[in-house]
């Protein structure tokens, strides 16, 4: 029994199997939906993914987060244009294509959190890096 346990614990549910490779749990076939998928059984989709796989992945449709990083865009984004179904590749490639003015304003949107991100990260790497240097002055150091 012993033997089970950690058995039990290296593997999970097919739901975040699925997140986990990027793919929404609906649209995979009905075998990777029947039962846990083990850690090793993971693995082995991500480094030799089969057809189903390989054309989910291409195709889709995808789930809210693959949207909307394709698409360049938040999760909250999407919710705020209206989009709460799954798209395919072809329905992003469209909106790519013809930006209606939600994903302009929002791709902006994006743009704007990102180089804050960036702001921030610079800004608190330079007060890091002058914490790190020894402060002027004391006139006290013994040399040699």
């Amino acid at each position: 029994m012993n033997a089970e346990t950690p058995r039990q614990s290296q593997s999970m549910k097919p739901e975040t199997a699925a997140k986990k490779l990027g793919i929404l749990v609906d649209a995979t076939p009905d075998e990777f939906r029947a039962g846990p998928v083990t850690r090793d059984e993971l693995a082995a989709l991500q480094v030799d993914p089969p057809e189903w796989l390989a054309t989910l992945r291409r195709e889709g449709p995808h789930p809210r987060g693959v949207v909307a990083a394709k698409l360049g865009v938040s999760n909250s984004g999407l919710a705020r244009a209206g989009i709460t179904e799954p798209l395919t590749t072809a329905e992003i490639k469209d909106l790519l294509a013809a930006p209606p003015e939600w994903l302009v304003e929002e791709r902006a949107r994006q743009a704007g959190v990102r180089a804050e991100k960036r702001r921030l990260a610079e800004r608190d790497a330079e007060r890091a890096a002058n914490a790190d240097r020894p402060r002027g002055g004391g006139g006290g150091g013994g040399g040699a």
